[in-house]
């Protein structure tokens, strides 16, 4: 039997009822590291804190039922290291009542007990990182989940600034090292630790956090009272508190801060608890770093959604089914409908129905990836008004899949009723020109049949524009509009009585007017320089007297306009486009507040008017064209 005892894998002790060591054999000398001198005779409390506690449940269970008792019981080494035994116990009965023997196996689960506790902390962390809505949130729930599960005893967070989630760089040699938050057990009294805790900073290098910061890597101290540091190590074993290891929470190269933990034991350092927590320090940084990206986002979305909210533009998101996800203030107050109404409501409930089958085209285009560009929409208001927009939509897509079409559009209907308006002034000015000057025109070819052809060989040509006029009447009504422009076309119109020219036509803000024509035959391109410069000063003049700061663009060009008479009873008249074309090309073409005119004009007018060489343009059809700029009429 001694021969069995000896030889048994299994640790074996025997004991007296009231917990004194009687027998070991040699797997228990060498599991708690006590020769067999050391332990007989010896009460079981050297290796088992609590033995009465122990001694009670075995006599419980196994005394007054008769068979043994399986207990997990924390034991300590001769070197005060805590072990877990699995012991199998048993109360051996013998003829004298209270000299009964206790017989306990035991097996050491310490390495189980501790693949335990890392697969249990592993997977509350993990929870805790999926669940917790913010930081300040998760941290607090991942020191005491770290603490408990571990058994460890109170646990810090150290940053270098307000609150872990500021990152600081590779090159963070001057950070300030404050504790943001502590978690501590109720089995420990550390009031006062806490309290030199909270006004204790570390530059990088100094105390266990600042190591741990500068190395960038898990740190375990076995006892911290005699590790050197003087501001925490004495308050430290004050309250009881030795052991102690730390991790960065560290996202490649960049830290954002340090993890540090106490126990009362003195604990061994433990290469693989460290490798572990070097992991879940990783893991920690990747959630602060997720939850600052969805910070920033919500921060991002709500500073775009006030600045949508208060736009003037109208913004639209819709699904791609076309039912409204969200419109902005502007939107509704144009198109009139509640936000009870836009809930229910389909972008193509509210499209013109003339315009209803493109906008569909469109829609399936954007949806499929098109980029559009600019388009035209037509709205249909809650009281049936017609809104004309303009603007740009796109699609967002998630994993190759549509899932919004976003809007940005303008209201351009007080734009679309003034180039309304000013499209009929324009048809108004071409049917009187068409009234007027076919009489006038008739008239001088029946007087002078033989010399229509020459008379109409030279002319010249003026065109002016108004610049930045379309950008300027998507400000106001038409009505305003008109009221507006009258007075300067007033003042051209009396300019060109002036100096006898004929005005042409309107064509939304250009004025065009000729000189050369056989109603007025003696004026030619003189008089449209003159017209030219006064022009400008009539601009300058009504900007003074209405506060405005319009800006006028003129070109002229001379040459011919005449096509020919086909028929003297039936007299057909039509102006060349040739010539017309360059005369516009050189308004268009122009510099705001200046006259360009092409070399045909300059040599007309050299030897009056003063000019400034602009050099060549392009000119379409025609190639590349000199031209001068008119400065001034000659002392």
């Amino acid at each position: 039997m001694e021969q069995v005892i000896t030889s048994m894998a299994d640790a074996l002790l025997v004991t007296s009822n009231s917990g004194t060591i009687k027998k070991v054999n040699l797997a228990a000398q060498q599991l708690f590291g006590f020769e067999e001198k050391e332990l007989i005779n010896q009460p079981i409390s050297l290796i088992i804190d609590e033995d009465q506690i122990v001694i009670k449940a075995i006599y419980q269970h196994s005394y007054l039922k008769r068979n043994s008792q399986n207990l997990e019981v924390v034991c300590r080494t001769k070197t005060r290291e805590k072990l877990l035994i699995a012991f199998s116990c048993s109360v051996i009965p013998k003829k004298t009542e209270g000299l009964e023997d206790i017989v306990y196996i035991g097996r050491d689960i310490t390495a189980w007990q501790r693949r335990e506790q890392r697969t249990s902390i592993q997977y509350s962390i993990t929870r805790i990182l999926s669940e917790s809505q913010s930081i300040k949130q998760g941290i607090p729930q991942i020191l005491q989940s770290i603490c408990q599960n571990l058994g460890w005893d109170l646990g810090e967070l150290w940053t270098p600034s307000q609150y872990i989630g500021t990152s600081v760089q590779g090159d963070s040699l001057n950070a300030v090292l404050r504790c943001v938050e502590i978690w501590s057990s109720r089995l420990v009294s550390a009031r006062e630790f806490k309290a030199i805790t909270w006004q204790t900073t570390y530059t990088p290098g100094v105390g266990l956090p600042g190591r741990i910061w500068i190395g960038r890597l898990p740190l375990w101290i076995k006892d911290i009272t005699v590790d050197g540091d003087n501001r925490r190590s004495l308050p430290a074993a004050e309250a009881g508190l030795y052991a102690a290891f730390g991790f960065p929470i560290l996202d490649d190269s960049e830290i954002l801060g340090v993890m540090v933990f106490f126990s009362r034991e003195l604990l061994p350092k433990d290469k693989d608890l460290l490798q572990m927590m070097g992991s879940i320090g990783s893991q920690i940084a990747q959630f602060i770093k997720r939850k600052q990206a969805e910070d920033a986002l919500i921060e991002s979305e709500e500073r775009y959604r006030d600045l949508f909210e208060n736009a003037n533009d109208l913004i639209q998101c819709v699904n791609p089914s076309g039912y409204f996800l969200y419109v902005n203030r502007a939107w509704r107050e144009t198109l009139g409908y509640s936000e009870a109404e836009i809930a229910n409501m389909n972008i193509f409930d509210i499209i013109h129905p003339e315009f209803k089958q493109s906008c569909l085209q469109r829609f399936y285009r954007v949806l499929s990836g098109e980029n559009l560009g600019q388009v035209t929409a037509i709205f249909v208001t809650k009281d049936d008004q017609t809104i004309f927009l303009e603007g740009n939509i796109n699609c967002k897509f998630v994993e190759g899949h549509p899932v919004a079409i976003r809007g940005i559009f303008r209201n351009v209907s007080q734009r679309i009723a003034a180039e309304e308006a000013l499209r009929y002034q324009q048809k108004e000015t071409e049917r009187l020109l068409l009234n007027i000057l076919p009489v006038a025109i008739s008239r001088e070819v029946k007087e002078q049949p033989a010399s229509i052809a020459e008379d109409f060989a030279d002319v010249t040509v003026l065109f002016a524009d108004i610049v930045g006029l379309t950008e300027i009447a998507t400000s106001m009504s038409a009505i305003q509009l008109l009221n507006l422009l009258n007075p300067i076309f007033s003042v051209f119109d009396r300019l060109t009585e002036r100096y006898s020219l004929e005005r042409i036509r309107t064509i939304n803000d250009a004025y065009v007017v000729v000189g050369g024509l056989p109603t007025r035959r003696q004026d030619r391109a003189q008089a449209i320089a003159l017209m030219a410069l006064d022009m400008q000063t009539a601009i300058a003049l009504f900007n003074i007297e209405n506060n405005q700061n319009f800006s006028i663009r003129i070109g002229i060009h001379s040459g011919s306009v005449v096509g020919g008479v086909i028929d003297l009873k039936k007299f057909n008249y039509e102006l060349y486009k040739d010539t017309v074309n360059i005369a516009r090309s050189m308004e268009s073409q122009g510099v705001a507040g200046k006259i360009q005119v092409t070399e045909n004009t300059y040599k007309c007018l050299c030897d009056e008017f003063v000019f400034e060489k602009r050099g060549e343009i392009e000119v379409k059809g025609k190639g590349k064209m000199t031209t001068y700029l008119l400065i001034e009429k000659k002392g």
